[in-house]
């Protein structure tokens, strides 16, 4: 896990100073001057955590995602946040889901003539069924909800009608965020068809393994699985969740059909001369429209794999 929970074991970030957050015009246009600020994951749980636990040896285990964001904003609104015209909170995978749950609390805390906006990378977390019939995935987020009491962060609409765990889910807690925002996702999640859909449980002969590590090596009978014409399909419970977004008119949406996971943090994927792109845009160029108004309606959904070339320019996922 990359030595989640202690500084002492964190990696450099291989993507530091690129994609959205470069300084370079060229490959960021819209945001290349902005003041950045990027905070390590260390919680694994979004930041939304606040409780103690008991590990099996007995000792006690402390979960303070939630503190540990709320001492961050509070720190950077000091230092000079609060003065800022304009702010987006970004993230990628879990700090895309972590950019979903505290997209209205960032934006309250700013006054209403701020344009403040989220833009949640590979954050669309699906709980659909793996290829066993098992909701192995929920298990999974479950055992985090209630390890970690994250109750405080999910919307109380959702809460009065469901469990807490289905409000943890992005399809559930996008119908309560009003603030504007734009998902990035892609429709082949290659670490959600990896973890989600095809846990190592779910296939213990190895019948996927080479499809999970590259979508070019399924066979057409796993394609379907991953489309639609095999129960619901993946792509198909991703874009039916992502419905309510297509009501929601401030809001933006970027689904291609790469097989990849985190696009905003790469210069490669992010604007450059082999980036997937829809609507002849790349991922830049569509954020950046959707932030600054500059065109209306930004959402631009991918036709179903393998129909767009341009994401062979993708890094490995």
């Amino acid at each position: 896990m990359y030595g989640l929970g202690s500084s002492n074991f964190m990696k450099p970030m291989r993507f530091a100073g690129a994609g959205i957050l470069g300084s370079d015009q060229l490959q960021n246009p819209d945001f290349y001057n902005w003041n950045k600020v990027f905070v390590r994951y260390c919680d694994g749980a979004s930041f939304s955590g606040d409780a103690e636990g008991r590990a099996q040896d007995g000792s006690t285990l402390h979960f303070r995602g939630l503190r540990i964001y709320q001492a961050v904003i509070d720190e950077l609104m000091e230092k000079g946040l609060a003065n800022a015209t304009q702010a987006l909170l970004t993230g990628c995978s879990a700090g895309g889901l972590a950019t979903i749950l505290h997209c209205d609390d960032f934006s309250a805390r700013f006054s209403r003539d701020v344009s403040v906006k989220c833009l949640a990378d590979a954050g669309f977390f699906l709980d659909v069924m793996d290829i066993s019939g098992k909701r192995s995935f929920w298990s999974v987020y479950d055992g985090v909800v209630h390890l970690q009491n994250v109750r405080e962060v999910l919307p109380k609409d959702c809460l009065a009608n469901k469990e807490p765990t289905e409000c943890f889910f992005p399809a559930e807690l996008i119908k309560s965020i009003r603030t504007p925002m734009f998902i990035l996702n892609s429709a082949y999640d290659s670490w959600q068809i990896r973890n989600v859909l095809v846990p190592v449980s779910s296939a213990p002969d190895k019948s996927w393994s080479s499809c999970k590590d590259n979508i070019r090596n399924c066979n057409s009978t796993q394609i379907k699985v991953l489309d639609a014409s095999v129960s619901i399909g993946f792509r198909n419970a991703m874009l039916g969740a992502l419905n309510v977004v297509e009501d929601k008119e401030d809001w933006g949406l970027f689904v291609d059909s790469c097989f990849t996971h985190c696009q905003s943090l790469y210069g490669i994927s992010w604007n450059s001369e082999i980036s997937p792109r829809l609507g002849n845009k790349t991922i830049a160029e569509a954020a950046g429209d959707w932030y600054h108004g500059r065109s209306h309606g930004v959402k631009e959904i991918d036709c179903e794999y393998p129909c767009n070339p341009t994401c062979s320019g993708q890094l490995p996922p």
